[in-house]
């Protein structure tokens, strides 16, 4: 690698158009870190508002956007070999510059091996939507096989790697979705799915659900835990993890007297075990073809700032952004 980088990068907090294109000096590596030289990136919504300034978190401009990424080790350190092929997908926030440059020092504890055989847009594409998937599954909704989970926005990113792990596991699953994704969700492990314009959307589930629901799980920040609560089995859990200017009504009682619990979680404050657990997860589940993405928006790195225009305005719900570094 020479001396500097590209880079998609902000000198102060804004909206798209603080984002920068162009060349930076080379990131050096401290002691437990890996230089990578980065294939691709991709944009998620939590870049987005750490870019505004909606989630404040510690940085230093020149301020590298983006969380993941997908490329090659420069030189041994950490473990790591010359030439091994490589993911991360927690850089760019807690002081961490991030990944949308054409090389990045990444803390070898957050740096996976990329498995044999498997596309590398597949795994940057899912790296993101697949963790949070996974850590809202199992490490907070304490998922066990055999139960069933209701998945809000099964469609979505997030909520289709829902989906598709809590399938995996030996879960029942009912998802929650648009009518046009139904064949999807099924597709990818739903056993049954319910339109979420239905009127009657809250009997159906119940109908659907008659030993009650063990998980229900809301990635798309519907928060609406009047029904969630009214469908919850003995003992049963709610994740949210979206929707932060929800301001929903709790029905208390009961949630108490039917031992159930309420359970939110952001992936940003998930420790670097946490993230190693559901890598080696999100590994096997890519090699087996269990998670892919549904479908990828390539674009150049210089294009970041449209990228994020269109995560942020929903133009790319259902798909995935791959950011590709200059040759």
């Amino acid at each position: 690698m020479s001396g500097y980088v590209h880079a998609a990068y902000v000198d102060a907090l804004g909206g798209p158009d603080a984002i920068r294109y162009g060349t930076l000096p080379q990131p050096r590596p401290a002691d437990g870190e890996v230089l990578v030289r980065v294939e691709a990136t991709t944009v998620n919504h939590v870049d987005t508002f750490i870019r505004s300034g909606a989630f404040r978190t510690p940085m230093t401009f020149p301020f590298v956007l983006g969380r993941d990424l997908v490329g090659t080790v420069v030189e041994p350190a950490a473990g790591f070999a010359t030439g091994e092929r490589v993911w991360c997908n927690s850089m760019g926030h807690d002081g961490r510059q991030g990944a949308a440059a054409s090389g990045v020092a990444v803390p070898a504890d957050r740096l996976y091996r990329l498995p044999d055989g498997v596309s590398a847009d597949d795994v940057v594409a899912v790296a993101h939507p697949a963790a949070t998937a996974y850590l809202g599954l199992f490490t907070h909704g304490r998922l066990r096989a055999g139960e069933t989970v209701v998945v809000i926005g099964a469609a979505g990113n997030v909520g289709g790697a829902i989906v598709a792990l809590a399938a995996a596991a030996g879960a029942r699953v009912v998802a929650v979705a648009g009518a046009a994704d139904a064949a999807y969700c099924r597709g990818i492990g739903a056993a049954e799915v319910v339109d979420r314009a239905d009127p009657a959307r809250a009997r159906r589930l119940g109908a659907a659900c008659p030993d009650g629901v063990d998980l229900y799980i809301d990635p798309a920040g519907v928060n609406d835990l009047d029904t969630a609560v009214g469908l919850l089995a003995r003992g049963g859990r709610i994740v949210l993890l979206a929707g932060m200017a929800t301001r929903p009504v709790l029905p208390v009682g009961p949630l108490y007297t039917n031992n159930a619990a309420i359970h939110g979680f952001v992936i940003s404050h998930a420790t670097a075990a946490e993230l190693a657990e559901a890598a080696a997860e999100i590994g096997r589940r890519v090699a087996t073809g269990v998670l892919r993405p549904r479908d990828i928006l390539e674009l150049p790195l210089g294009e970041a700032e449209r990228a994020h225009r269109a995560v942020a305005s929903g133009e790319t719900k259902g798909r995935r952004v791959v950011l590709r570094m200059p040759t």
